[in-house]
């Protein structure tokens, strides 16, 4: 979408619903590859997408022009298309069940701690939720864990989208028998983001964040609607204003409108643009629970060039902005200082321990820095504030 002198910035004055509505009812599906098309969402077998598989050649050395074409559709997709494809038997049975068992292991482990009690986008203690799972998956079942992600559907998908360099994280997520839906949301970056704090980026940030990212989500159980897939908005991620737009009542009541949600069977996965607008149906089931290993794959180029020592910056610095602030200089020079100093976004972290903020992510170390100075704290006590965001973190 190119972007004009009128849409530098999004907010509720760029919301108009009925052109979200015209860009889904408008939409159309090119997936020449893939093996059905439902409810507009392209169907892939898994098989396709085994490159190595298919050519008996290492793909890692490099990619033929017939697997640039597929990765090109797919691609073309997540971007042009509906946003989602499905993958049928995207992960073989036998280690899927095998993650299952260890999956159940951690959620049972986990009961009456405070791991895994959070969850975003729906109520908390509605799901059973594991944070960090592919961390926990690899240090206590790592030959589990290299069965499941030696996975080559994973791989292909994410150079499609992301090229090469990605990481990956995952999270388990069970929707229990009864369990509600989720708010129909965005997903990360500007997606866990409040309202206010998206419309400080500017229009290009909006149509840059779902190229850093792609969601996915694997079926460890069968997942018949009644235990409520994920239902989607095709389309959506086109919609400029979106960041800013999925909390409105009328964006809202459109995705109850014209959602899609397909069914899937265990070892299937989904695939979709982060800024698909979409959310977990409700389980009206009384005894089947829907256990999801969700992914978060990140591309490897969102990162800085050099690694800095930020809380010895914040450290040093922080006496001298004091000093600013008893001699009243400008607040808007200090709070440039410390967007130079401090590490001003509050991921990666562990989701485990690190306290949920402002939107849905925790206290960047920048905003830590301000509430220290703006409240007068002492340098003792600023660096215990410090050392308690790492801790939760786990970075010391």
């Amino acid at each position: 979408m190119a972007i004009t002198g009128g849409h530098r910035w999004y907010g509720a004055a760029n919301v108009d619903v009925d052109d979200l509505r015209s860009i889904i009812e408008n939409g159309t599906t090119h997936a020449p590859s893939a093996i059905d098309t439902q409810q507009g969402i392209p169907i892939y077998e898994g098989s396709a997408l085994r490159l190595e598989t298919q050519t008996g050649k290492e793909t890692v050395t490099g990619l033929s022009s017939t697997d640039r074409q597929l990765l090109g559709e797919l691609a073309d997709v997540l971007a042009n298309g509906p946003g989602i494809f499905v993958v049928k038997r995207a992960v073989d049975l036998k280690s899927l069940d095998l993650a299952t068992t260890a999956f159940l292991e951690m959620i049972a482990a986990e009961k009456g701690t405070n791991l895994g009690d959070g969850d975003h986008f729906a109520a908390e203690g509605i799901n059973d939720r594991v944070w960090i799972a592919m961390e926990k998956l690899a240090i206590d079942h790592p030959s589990v864990f290299a069965e499941y992600y030696a996975n080559e559907v994973f791989d292909v998908v994410s150079k499609a989208w992301l090229g090469p360099g990605y990481q990956i994280a995952s999270q388990v997520n069970v929707v229990n028998p009864g369990g509600s839906a989720q708010n129909p949301h965005r997903d990360f970056h500007l997606g866990f983001m409040s309202d206010h704090e998206a419309e400080q980026f500017p229009a290009h940030v909006h149509h840059l964040s779902p190229a850093l990212t792609l969601q996915g989500a694997v079926a460890h159980d069968d997942m018949p609607l009644d235990t409520g897939p994920t239902t989607f908005l095709p389309h959506s991620q086109k919609f400029g204003p979106g960041y800013v737009a999925w909390r409105s009542e009328d964006v809202q009541a459109l995705h109850r409108e014209l959602h899609v949600q397909l069914p899937l069977e265990r070892g299937d996965a989904v695939f979709f643009n982060p800024a698909v607008i979409h959310g977990a149906g409700t389980n009206v089931t009384a005894n089947r629970r829907r256990m999801a290993n969700l992914l978060q794959i990140s591309s490897g180029l969102g990162r800085s060039m050099e690694a800095m020592d930020r809380r010895a910056m914040c450290l040093a610095v922080a006496p001298v902005l004091a000093t600013w602030i008893k001699e009243k200089r400008s607040p808007a020079a200090v709070d440039r200082v410390i967007a130079a100093a401090a590490e001003g976004y509050a991921f990666p972290t562990n989701l485990d321990t690190d306290e949920q903020g402002e939107g849905l992510h925790p206290q960047s170390q920048a905003n830590i820095m301000r509430e220290a100075l703006a409240h007068g704290q002492s340098l003792d006590a600023f660096i215990a504030a410090l050392d308690t965001k790492a801790k939760s973190q786990r970075l010391r």
